[in-house]
């Protein structure tokens, strides 16, 4: 079996920047139609247009993952270009607010709960319809944070939505296997990606419960800088493909031994 995904249909949320955008393109390269779900669309542009300079096909899905509706129009939009859905890539997050448990608001734990978790859901409820028709693969990006690591001090939210998109994944993926709908979670620690503009820090507040931790020197083991979206898009690309035919309600870390520390 090889990552071939010639002719398959490709949903990716978050699709404008990152790890979003770099898993887009390599889904395109292997054969896949893409639609780029992203509020950001001049961003998703960009994809498109490296999508379709390599030959592939993408559409654009101007979407807030936080609106139900929007989603679903979304993998209507996709389902009406090319009457098939394959692989849902359930990727957009943010960090959100990061402050002590006792200042964050509870508007702020919604908005990051609702951006990371309940769209995932979101996304994959709406696809399933869809994916039952022939079977077809899940992939959603988590976190090493919330599951393997809980020293990111002022991220109780994000890392509460992390360890949230775990269990949905594996709920999922016994509920869905009957169909041949295969779900897995990949938990990336440190990548170069934009994720920090959607950070909101209360640097002077986190002062008040940061413990001291000794590290060996760096924190990256294995490549001693952070991870590439690229790294990861090959990762997702397995993922989607028969090659991980045998995988399912798996999780997937992918941090260069980072969590390990």
């Amino acid at each position: 079996m090889s990552g071939n995904l010639h002719n398959k249909v490709a949903i990716v949320t978050g699709a404008g920047s990152g790890i979003g955008k770099a898993a887009a393109i390599q889904l395109a390269k292997a054969g896949a139609h893409v639609g780029l779900v992203d509020l950001k669309e001049e961003q998703a542009e960009k994809a498109k247009q490296e999508i379709e300079a390599a030959g592939g096909q993408a559409i654009i899905t101007d979407t807030d993952v936080s609106d139900p509706k929007r989603v679903e129009e979304s993998v209507q939009e996709v389902i009406e270009k090319w009457g098939r859905l394959d692989i849902v890539f359930a990727n957009a997050g943010i960090n959100g607010k990061v402050a002590p448990i006792e200042d964050l608001e509870p508007e702020d734990w919604d908005q990051t709960l609702t951006t990371n978790l309940k769209s995932t859901f979101m996304t994959v409820k709406y696809a399933i319809p869809h994916l039952k028709k022939q079977g077809g693969s899940v992939i959603i990006t988590s976190s090493i944070n919330g599951n393997r690591t809980f020293s990111g001090f002022g991220m109780s939210a994000y890392s509460s939505s992390k360890a949230g998109q775990m269990a949905f994944g594996k709920m999922a993926a016994l509920e869905l296997a009957k169909y041949h709908i295969r779900v897995n979670i990949i938990c990336p620690g440190a990548i170069q990606t934009n994720i920090g503009k959607n950070t909101f820090p209360e640097k002077k507040a986190l002062e008040k419960i940061k413990i001291p931790v000794e590290y060996p020197e760096g924190n990256q083991p294995l490549e001693h800088h952070a991870g590439q979206p690229e790294q990861v898009a090959e990762l997702v690309q397995f993922l989607a493909s028969d090659a991980s035919s045998h995988i399912t309600g798996t999780e997937i870390f992918i941090d260069g031994a980072e969590s390990l520390l």
